[in-house]
C-alpha cells in the first residue's frame, strides 16, 4: 500500500495546501503587472517634470518625495502588518496607488497638472509602499516551504530588474504616442490586476496578541527587541545597512562617472544602465534557479564584498577603460541579487511570524533611508575627491564592511537552521486564514 505523501510545511511551520505554488503565482502575477506599470508611470512623471522645468532641484525633490514617505512610515506599516490581516493591507495599499494614478490621469485629461500635485501623487505612492512592503515580506514565509523561500524572494528582484530595463521605454513610448494621462490610467489598471491577484489568494492571518493595549511606540520597541533578541541578527542588519548606504548611490553616480571620467556620451551612459539591468536580471534568475544553498549569510558577505571590489576597480580604471568598466558594471549587476535576497531570507527565517511585520518594517525603512543618506554623503565626498577616486574609496569601504561578519561567530551562526516554530494550530497568536 502506497504511503501518504507528507503535507508541505511553510517556512513559518504552518501546513501548506497542495496548491501553494498556484497561490504564489496568482499573487506575484498580479504584482508583476503593477510593478511594470508603476515603473512606466514613474518614469513618465519624471520626464514630464524634466520637460516642464529642466530643473535638477525639482527632480531631486521628486526623488525625495518617492523615497522619504516609505522610509519614515515603513515601521508603522510593520506594526499594522502584525496587528491586522496582511492580505487586506496589501490590497488597500495597491488600491491607493491605483486610485492616486487614476486621479492624476483624470486631472491631466481635463487640464494641466501642477508640479505640486505630481509630488503629492509621488508621496502617496511611496506611503502606500510603506504599508505594502512589510506586509508582503511578512506574508511570504506563511505561503512557501522554507527551502523555496529564497527563490520566492528572488522573484521580486527579477521583476524589479526586468521592469527597470523595459518599463522606462514603455512609459516614454506611451507618453509620446497616446499621452501622459493614459500612462497613469495604465498604472491604475496594473494596480487593479494586483488587487485581483490578492483577492483570489488565501493568506493566513497572524496577529501578535501581546500588542493589545500597547501604544504604537511600544509596538515598535517590540520590533527592535526582537532584532536584538536573536544573536547576530542585529549586527548583520546594522552592517548591511551600512553597506547599502555606500552601495545604493553607486548606481546613481554611473552617468557622472561615464561623463566625467570616461568622457562618455548619453549613448554610453544608456549602455551602462542596460548592462546593469540585464546582468541583475540574469543574477536574480540564477539565484531563483539555484535556491541559494544553505549558507545565506555567507552569500550576503561575499556578494557585498564582490560588489565593493568591482566598484573599486571601476574607479581605478584609466579614462580609456570604458569597456572594462562595462565588464565591471555587469559583474556588479550579476552579484547584487546575491546580497539582497539572502539577507531578506535570513531575517525572515529567524523572526517569529507574529513579529515579522515590525522587523521587516524597520528593515524596509532602513533600506529606503539608506539611499538619500548615501547620496548626500557621496555627493559631497565626490565633489571633494573626484568621481573616479570616490568609486575607488567607496568600493573599498563597501568590501571592508561586508567582510566584518566573518569575524563575528554570532552572525555566521545564523546559517544554522532556525529554531522550529510551535505548531500553528495550538499557537495562541494565530487567527484563522481569510480567503
Amino acid at each position: 500500500m502506497a504511503s501518504a505523501v507528507p503535507q508541505a510545511v511553510s517556512a513559518s511551520g504552518r501546513p501548506l495546501p497542495t496548491n501553494w505554488l498556484s497561490v504564489i503565482v496568482v499573487i506575484w502575477g498580479g504584482q508583476a503587472f503593477s510593478i511594470v506599470t508603476s515603473f512606466a508611470a514613474s518614469y513618465a512623471a519624471i520626464w514630464y517634470i524634466t520637460e516642464a522645468t529642466g530643473s535638477a532641484m525639482w527632480l531631486s525633490i521628486a526623488a525625495l518625495a518617492s523615497v522619504l514617505p516609505t522610509g519614515l512610515l515603513s515601521p508603522f506599516g510593520g506594526v499594522l502588518a502584525d496587528r491586522f490581516n496582511r492580505r487586506n493591507m496589501m490590497l488597500i495599499a495597491d488600491a491607493a496607488v491605483g486610485a492616486a494614478s487614476a486621479v492624476l490621469g483624470w486631472i491631466i485629461l481635463v487640464g494641466e497638472p501642477s508640479l505640486g500635485l505630481i509630488l503629492v501623487i509621488f508621496a502617496v505612492r511611496a506611503a502606500a509602499q510603506a504599508f505594502h512592503t512589510p506586509a508582503m515580506m511578512a506574508a511570504m514565509p506563511l505561503l512557501v516551504p522554507g527551502k523555496h523561500l529564497l527563490r520566492i524572494n528572488s522573484v521580486s528582484s527579477m521583476l524589479f530588474s526586468a521592469a527597470g530595463i523595459g518599463a522606462p521605454a514603455l512609459g516614454i513610448l506611451f507618453y509620446e504616442s497616446i499621452g501622459f494621462h493614459w500612462v497613469m490610467f495604465l498604472d491604475a489598471g496594473g494596480a487593479a490586476i494586483a488587487c485581483l491577484g490578492l483577492a483570489l489568494a488565501r493568506i493566513p492571518t497572524v496577529r501578535d496578541q501581546s500588542m493589545d493595549g500597547q501604544r504604537v511606540l511600544a509596538n515598535l520597541a517590540g520590533g527592535f527587541r526582537e532584532i536584538r533578541h536573536t544573536r547576530g541578527l542585529y549586527a548583520l542588519m546594522a552592517i548591511c545597512v551600512g553597506v547599502l548606504v555606500v552601495l545604493l548611490p553607486v548606481g546613481a553616480l554611473f552617468p557622472l562617472l561615464v561623463y566625467q571620467h570616461f568622457d562618455g556620451t548619453g549613448y554610453m551612459a544608456a549602455i551602462t544602465e542596460a548592462v546593469w539591468g540585464l546582468a541583475s536580471l540574469i543574477g536574480s534568475g540564477a539565484l531563483l534557479a539555484w535556491g541559494g544553498g544553505r549558507h545565506h549569510v555567507r552569500l550576503v558577505i561575499f556578494a557585498g564584498a564582490g560588489v565593493g571590489v568591482t566598484a573599486a576597480i571601476s574607479g581605478a580604471l584609466p579614462p580609456t577603460g570604458f569597456w572594462w568598466f562595462l565588464v565591471m558594471t555587469g559583474a556588479m549587476g550579476l552579484i547584487a541579487p546575491f546580497f539582497n535576497g539572502p539577507l531578506q531570507t535570513v531575517i525572515q527565517r529567524h523572526t517569529p511570524e507574529e513579529k515579522l511585520g515590525r522587523v521587516m518594517g524597520l528593515f524596509s525603512s532602513a533600506m529606503s533611508l539608506a539611499s538619500p543618506i548615501g547620496l548626500a554623503i557621496s555627493g559631497v565626498a565626490a565633489e571633494q575627491t573626484g568621481i573616479a577616486p570616490w568609486f575607488l574609496i567607496s568600493g573599498c569601504v563597501m568590501a571592508a564592511l561586508s567582510l566584518i561578519p566573518l569575524a563575528l561567530p554570532g552572525v555566521l551562526a545564523l546559517d544554522r537552521p532556525a529554531p522550529k516554530p510551535p505548531a500553528p494550530p495550538t499557537a495562541p497568536t494565530a487567527a484563522p486564514p481569510e480567503g
